[in-house]
């Protein structure tokens, strides 16, 4: 059925753009989390995000000096949305950035949820159905992952509170709770262990539990050749729940475990 579409095909183009509208406007969401704290992924809207590629053709889009060749318009109006822009940030149709959100010079793609009052900081980027929580700072340079294909994948989650610290990348489904602080440099994918160091205990793989400080660390395992450091993440504390974070008290954290801020 896909491969039958073309851009010709207007009343499908219909269709499909009324339902990137509500992904645009935030009234669906690719992917939520349900009251037993799973991730469900509505995957009829992955679905029309993958119709509207097929379904639309390369144009040229001028915004002011700037041209731009795609099949995906970008963004308008963010003013009346309650959103701030600084020159050199960009969001495509299809991504949603809730009031009080402030976009540095950054990239959000299309099927990306951002909640409110969340700052996506320079050079960070936010892929395809990444979801984003409210009041969360996307440190600079922070890319977080997305995912279009297969339509069942579930894309990465940032609960709310989070200070995601400079150069992290969190990709591949990984999943970051509620009130996290991730130490600048870290790597987050669906593979990587979580290490509570207090316990030495695997807390799960690619998931930060909520209200926690985690840093870039390695784990030690035996190869043929020898003795190598894989790449994990250790817990190295354990925050009050629904406590703001004391940016200073955080900074000592880190620095007591080597980490820049």
């Amino acid at each position: 059925m896909r491969d039958q579409l073309s851009p010709a095909d207007t009343a499908a183009k219909v269709v499909v753009a009324s339902v990137i509208d509500l992904l645009d406007t935030g009234e669906v969401r690719v992917a939520e989390v349900n009251p037993n704290g799973d991730v469900v992924v509505n995957e009829w809207l992955k679905f029309a995000i993958l119709l509207l590629f097929k379904l639309s053709s390369m144009q040229t889009h001028e915004l002011g000096m700037f041209e731009f060749a795609d099949k995906i318009p970008l963004k308008t109006n963010y003013q009346q949305r309650g959103v701030r822009v600084v020159p050199g940030a960009s969001a495509r149709w299809g991504s949603y950035q809730a009031p009080g959100v402030v976009m540095m010079p950054s990239y959000v793609n299309i099927g990306a949820y951002v909640g409110e009052n969340t700052m996506v900081d320079t050079w960070a980027t936010v892929g395809s159905c990444a979801q984003i929580g409210a009041n969360v700072h996307l440190s600079g340079g922070v890319g977080i992952g997305g995912v279009l294909e297969p339509p069942q994948a579930v894309p990465v989650v940032v609960g709310d509170d989070c200070l995601i610290g400079s150069r992290c990348i969190v990709a591949d489904g990984a999943r970051v709770g509620d009130g996290v602080v991730l130490g600048a440099g870290c790597i987050l994918t669906g593979s990587i262990p979580v290490i509570d160091v207090e316990t030495g205990e695997e807390v799960g793989r690619g998931v930060v539990p909520s209200w926690c400080v985690a840093v870039s660390g390695t784990r030690t395992r035996q190869f043929p050749g020898g003795q190598y450091g894989l790449p994990a993440v250790l817990i190295v504390k354990h925050l009050p729940e629904q406590q703001r974070h004391d940016k200073s008290a955080l900074n000592d954290i880190l620095r007591d475990h080597g980490v820049a801020t």
